[in-house]
């Protein structure tokens, strides 16, 4: 038998990501993701956007909960609502300078964005507008049957999204 000789040549692919979404509910355990951050930057990241959702659904609750406490004090609902509204944003903004802080010392880029919407929503229209490289986010692992009954944010994210996304386990206690 002969065989002709084969060249293979391979090229080295580098791959970069630049610019980088971080969305986190700022719980404790979405503080293990920043670790990941700061090694991408080892994969040439420049800049991370952390944004924070205040999820609409939660501020539905919150409505009804301003109705029965203004019904009582004869106060405005609006007046109410904008100030649990405005309290969360507070909130998510200290938990995330924190963030900022450790990233930048990383010396990374950092910009930070408070919304309302639907999560993962949010997070798809903001990684499309930002045209970032990458989606990086954490999973709680809930269950699957919490999953099927109210659904995942990461999950609908990777399902809707044309970007990339990186899902980091998050344990319970980490």
């Amino acid at each position: 038998m002969t065989y002709s000789n084969i060249t293979i040549t391979l090229k080295k692919v580098k791959i970069v990501f630049n610019k980088v979404l971080y969305p986190t509910d700022c719980s404790e355990p979405c503080r293990k993701v920043v670790e990941y951050l700061k090694k991408l930057k080892g994969a040439g990241t420049k800049e991370i956007i952390i944004l924070h959702v205040i999820d609409e659904h939660e501020l539905d609750l919150l409505r009804e909960g301003c109705v029965w406490l203004e019904v009582e004090k004869g106060g405005s609902v609006k007046e109410c609502l904008d100030k649990m509204k405005n309290k969360k944003r507070e909130e998510a903004e200290k938990e995330i300078e924190e963030i900022r802080k450790e990233l930048e010392d990383e010396g990374i880029s950092v910009r930070v964005q408070v919304e309302s919407g639907v999560p993962y929503k949010k997070i798809i229209e903001t990684a499309e507008k930002e045209n970032v490289s990458l989606i990086v986010m954490g999973s709680h692992g809930k269950g699957v049957l919490k999953e099927l009954l109210i659904g995942s944010v990461s999950e609908n994210v990777v399902r809707h999204t044309k970007k990339p996304v990186l899902i980091i386990r998050l344990k319970k206690g980490v």
